[in-house]
């Protein structure tokens, strides 16, 4: 098959295009309408107003107050900032903080900082599929817990948490020991996929980043529920109820919370239209391709994610064949793609570092059509084959 006159784009994941009518919502905030939201004057009320019309907006998607809603940076920002946040807002009552093995590391970091400090971190082991025993999570709980932080999906195998019956089992440990214990959700990969009702999933703080569901990128959301233990990790002026300092980024929030309203309007459809690609994706793939091994869930995981691990092959050399071939993909997190190190999630999955060496991820989106799928399943099983005959050419050699 020749190659595509276009890009075939299947690394949502790792980001996506912005709206055009989220664009066009943002750029009066670049221009015509550019006052400063603390300032008293009509120019500065109009930003004001965006701002929080704008909570309202992240509210009505989460189920929540608006005065809970928190705009950061992205999801970086919200996964330390929730994690630290908590952890120091109640070390007078413990040390401990609970996570998982799988999470990004954006909230591993964090949690690695904290033992700097002297925090002690537990980091729960996942089944092959990636999947968490709530036994194990249980065991884990000590009169020293201060926070767990559980993502909602994982970036790189899909594989979706039960992360509302941990929030109720974490909350009925707490109950039980007489203490407070805040349960965090990293849901970055969650937004347009998956409820992000936080009345149903029952965590105290929730973290988004708006350029994993069409908005710009440099945003994000973290949800902060009344009451939750709290000390701002950035500070100076009195912004977003003292709890994150700096001037609003006014066009960002203005196009954070038009594509998460988007996103969530069209939810049903994209999880039937993205399902339904990934399904012929994988069967595709393990039908053409021998010595395959899918990672994740095979079906309590995100609609629009494929992975894969092929044996013999080292991943590097299918993204750039892939890349020549007008596909665009990654091996995992786009927050590591220089690594050489292999996925920690693999390896958590009990993966060798040979074959998570070895990972290709194939997201879908909105824009993602069955074509595309034809086109990878033409172009991809020739690839493996090609490289599969190949000498070995090892990293440590170059």
């Amino acid at each position: 098959m020749d190659r595509p006159r276009k890009l075939i784009y299947l690394d949502n994941a790792a980001t996506t295009s912005v709206r055009p009518e989220v664009l066009e919502a943002m750029l009066p905030y670049f221009s015509e309408s550019y006052g400063n939201p603390s300032s008293l004057y009509t120019l500065a009320q109009e930003s004001r107003k965006a701002v929080d019309e704008s909570r309202e907006k992240v509210a009505r998607v989460l189920g929540c107050r608006s005065s809970e809603v928190i705009f950061t940076s992205g999801g970086t920002e919200s996964d330390n900032t929730a994690i630290r946040g908590a952890a120091m807002a109640l070390a007078p009552t413990g040390n401990h903080i609970i996570t998982t093995a799988i999470e990004h590391h954006a909230v591993l970091h964090a949690c690695h900082f904290l033992e700097t400090l002297g925090y002690q971190i537990t980091y729960l082991p996942v089944d092959q599929d990636g999947l968490v025993d709530l036994k194990e999570l249980e065991e884990a709980i000590t009169d020293r817990t201060t926070v767990v932080s559980m993502m909602l999906a994982n970036n790189e195998i899909g594989s979706i948490l039960p992360v509302a019956e941990a929030s109720r089992l974490v909350k009925a440990q707490a109950r039980k020991m007489g203490r407070t214990i805040v349960f965090h959700t990293d849901a970055v990969q969650g937004a347009g996929y998956l409820d992000l009702n936080v009345r149903n999933l029952g965590e105290d703080m929730l973290s988004l980043s708006s350029h994993k569901f069409h908005g710009p990128k440099g945003s994000g959301v973290l949800f902060v529920r009344r009451g939750t233990p709290f000390t701002p990790q950035q500070v100076g002026g009195g912004q977003e109820r003292q709890h994150r300092a700096g001037t609003e980024n006014v066009p960002g929030i203005v196009g954070t919370a038009l594509a998460l309203e988007l996103a969530e309007g069209e939810r049903a459809w994209l999880c039937q239209h993205t399902q339904a690609l990934r399904d012929r994706l994988i069967h595709g793939i393990q039908e053409r391709v021998e010595r395959t091994y899918l990672n994740g869930h095979p079906s309590w995981r995100l609609p629009n994610n494929v992975n894969f691990c092929f044996e013999s092959v080292e991943g590097e050399p299918v993204l750039i064949g892939l890349d020549f071939a007008g596909v665009a993909a990654s091996s995992g997190s786009a927050c590591t793609a220089a690594s050489l190190e292999p996925s920690h999630v693999l390896v958590a999955i009990g993966r060798t570092a040979e074959l998570a060496q070895s990972s290709l991820r194939l997201t879908l989106g909105r824009d993602s059509a069955g074509e595309d799928i034809d086109y990878v399943l033409d172009v991809l099983p020739g690839l493996v084959s090609m490289l599969r005959g190949l000498p070995s050419l090892s990293r440590s050699s170059v």
